[in-house]
């Protein structure tokens, strides 16, 4: 298909209400995780994160919405079969909806002829939360990255009257991209839980430093680097902090 063809599909997008201030959610407290770009470590962050509440005695629901490059078959090294894994959780075990092209969501599914429809996936969310003391859900990619042509992770954010935690990696690049995403969160009124900074494969000059600056400028408290620890325990106990944001935010 032709980039002019693919453009021509692509709908204008409507204006949300911003200014709207969202009623409480009287069902399961969702916690969004989003990040600033990809691979900044959102799946180990909410891994950890799922494990360390499930420690806290919460039953825990984790839940991928959308992955793309998954192969035919499930993979136990998928984004949503990782976080299955975390909580011990019966469903779901994998994402929701699997999408094979290693592209951002809206192109996959248009590639692979899937309609994603975001209210009918918060829905769908809800019903596998039900019961659940709390549901962590880890988009792909950044914020603002499309789910359709017409809808992002803020529209699913207000669907689910969720709040957000934002993963960035410890690197060059992550004060402007954070304090994008921080930005675009307040303007929609979406909660901020606090930031996750983990420390990235390869140090630059600004490891170490972001956490500080990123707090300067957002004037956010609830900041904390972690390291990526492959061993589940010491992951758990790396994000306790993290799941006390949690907790204080679901009474």
């Amino acid at each position: 298909m032709s980039t002019e063809k693919k453009r021509a599909r692509t709908k204008t997008r409507a204006p949300r209400q911003a200014a709207a201030v969202l009623a409480p959610s009287h069902g399961t407290p969702v916690t969004l995780v989003v990040g600033t770009d990809t691979d900044v470590g959102k799946t180990w962050v909410t891994a950890a994160l799922a494990r360390a509440l499930v420690e806290a005695g919460q039953r825990v629901v984790a839940i991928k919405p959308v992955e793309t490059g998954c192969g035919p078959a499930i993979s136990p090294r998928e984004d949503g079969v990782l976080l299955a894994a975390a909580t011990g959780q019966a469903e779901p075990r994998a994402a929701l909806i699997r999408l094979k092209t290693p592209v951002s969501a809206v192109w996959a599914a248009e590639e692979e002829g899937v309609m994603i429809e975001v209210p009918a996936l918060s829905e769908r969310i809800r019903a596998l939360s039900a019961g659940a003391d709390q549901a962590l859900v880890e988009l792909a990619g950044g914020l603002l990255s499309p789910m359709t042509w017409t809808d992002d992770a803020l529209d699913l954010a207000h669907l689910l009257d969720a709040r957000a935690l934002v993963v960035a990696s410890d690197r060059l690049g992550s004060i402007n991209h954070t304090l994008l995403t921080i930005r675009a969160l307040k303007e929609e009124r979406i909660p901020i839980l606090g930031i996750v900074l983990s420390t990235p494969e390869v140090a630059d000059a600004s490891t170490g430093s972001n956490a500080e600056a990123i707090h300067r400028l957002a004037a956010i408290d609830a900041i904390v680097t972690v390291p990526r620890l492959a061993d589940s325990e010491r992951a758990a106990e790396a994000v306790k902090e993290v799941a006390g944001w949690v907790l204080d935010h679901s009474s």
